[in-house]
C-alpha cells in the first residue's frame, strides 16, 4: 500500500522532518503547525504524525481528516492529545516509548548520586576555597522505590540494581513483573505507602492521567523517610507541587530532583528556585544529542509496518492514557 497521505503536525523547518524524504515518492506529505496547512489534503489523509505543533491542533485536524487510520506521536508523553473522540475511536495511537528511557534513567541515577555524595556541598566548598571533609552515603544496599513500572521505570531499575541498590517498584498490575530480575519487591497502587516508607529514593516515572493526578501528595510525603529524596522524571502533575514545597521547606523529606513541573517553563520567582535541597532540570533530562532523529526512526519503522498491513508497535491504551 503506497498511496498514503501523511499530515505532519510540526514546524516544517524542523530538521528531523528531512528524514521523511526517504519515504517513497507515492507518499503525500503535508507539514505545518496551523490547520491551514492541511485544508487541501486533510479529507484524504491516512496518517497523522504529531510533533511540536502544540496542544489543540491535533483535535482540530482530526475533525478535518475523517479517513485517518493511524496517529503517531513523536514524544512518549500524551499530554493534550487524548480528547474524547480520539479515545473512543478505533484509530490506533502509537508513540515514541523507549526512545527516552535510557537518558531519563541516567538522570535519575545522577540525582541519587547528587544527594548521596552531597555534590552541592562539594561545589560550595570548592567555590569558597574551603577544605572541609565530611561523610557521604554509599548507595549500595539502599532502597530505590519506583512509582510507575513501565519502560522508563524498568530502565531506572536496571541501573539501580547494577549499583547494588534494593529496587522496589509500584505498578497498576504488579503480577506482570513478579519475576523481574531487577526488582526485589513489587507493589500495587494500594500499597504505595508501604513502598514509600521503605524507600531511600523515590523515582516517579508515571504518565499524567486522571488516575495519577496528584498521586504523590501530603499523605505520601508523610509516609516517606525524613532522609528520603523524591525524583520526578514522569509528569509534573503526578506530584502535588504545593505539598512537595511544604515537605521540602518543613524538612519532611531530605530533597527533590525535578525534571517536570505543573507549569513549564517554571515561572520566575517560583519557590523551587530558592530551595537548596532541590535539583532542577528544565525538562531537558532526555535532551540527548540525536533524540529527535531517534524518535523519527521509530515512526519510520512503524510506517513500514503500516504500509505492509502488519501490527504496529508502541500502541497506546487510549483509555488508560499510556
Amino acid at each position: 500500500m503506497d498511496d498514503i497521505t501523511v499530515l505532519v503536525l510540526a514546524d516544517p523547518a524542523s530538521p528531523e522532518l528531512a528524514m521523511l524524504e526517504a519515504l517513497p515518492d507515492t507518499i503525500t506529505i503535508a507539514a505545518g503547525s496551523m490547520t491551514e496547512a492541511f485544508e487541501r489534503v486533510a479529507a484524504r489523509a491516512d496518517v497523522i504524525l504529531y510533533g511540536d505543533a502544540g496542544t489543540g491542533i491535533l483535535e482540530q485536524v482530526w475533525r478535518m481528516a475523517p479517513r485517518v487510520r493511524w496517529i503517531h506521536s513523536l514524544s512518549a508523553g500524551l499530554d493534550g492529545m487524548l480528547f474524547p473522540e480520539l479515545v473512543e475511536s478505533p484509530v490506533p495511537l502509537t508513540n515514541a516509548r523507549g526512545v527516552f528511557s535510557d537518558a531519563l534513567s541516567e538522570f535519575a541515577i545522577g540525582a541519587v548520586l547528587f544527594f548521596a555524595k552531597d555534590f552541592r556541598r562539594l561545589i560550595r566548598g570548592q567555590m569558597a576555597g574551603v577544605w572541609e571533609a565530611f561523610d557521604v552515603v554509599a548507595i549500595r544496599g539502599q532502597s530505590l522505590g519506583i512509582v510507575g513500572y513501565g519502560d522508563i521505570g524498568r530502565a531506572v531499575a536496571s541501573r539501580g540494581h547494577a549499583l547494588g541498590m534494593k529496587v522496589l517498584a509500584m505498578r497498576r498490575r504488579p503480577e506482570l513483573s513478579r519475576e523481574d530480575p531487577f526488582v526485589t519487591q513489587m507493589f500495587g497502587p494500594d500499597q504505595r505507602h508501604e513502598m514509600l516508607a521503605q524507600s531511600d529514593y523515590v523515582v516517579v516515572t508515571m504518565p499524567h492521567t486522571p488516575q495519577s493526578h496528584g498521586l504523590i501528595g501530603e499523605r505520601e510525603f508523610e509516609a516517606m523517610k525524613p532522609s528520603a529524596v523524591l525524583i520526578n522524571i514522569g509528569r509534573g502533575p503526578v506530584v502535588d507541587e504545593a505539598a512537595l514545597i511544604r515537605a521540602l521547606t518543613g524538612k519532611c523529606i531530605r530533597g527533590a530532583a525535578l525534571d517536570v513541573f505543573d507549569v513549564e517553563p517554571l515561572p520566575a520567582g517560583h519557590p523551587f528556585f530558592g530551595l537548596d535541597n532541590v535539583l532542577l532540570s528544565p525538562h531537558s533530562a532526555d535532551n540527548t544529542a540525536g533524540w529527535k532523529e531517534r524518535s523519527m526512526r521509530v515512526f519510520l519503522e512503524n510506517f513500514e509496518r503500516f504500509r505492509r498491513g502488519e501490527p504496529l508497535e508502541n500502541v497506546v491504551n487510549k483509555k488508560l492514557g499510556y
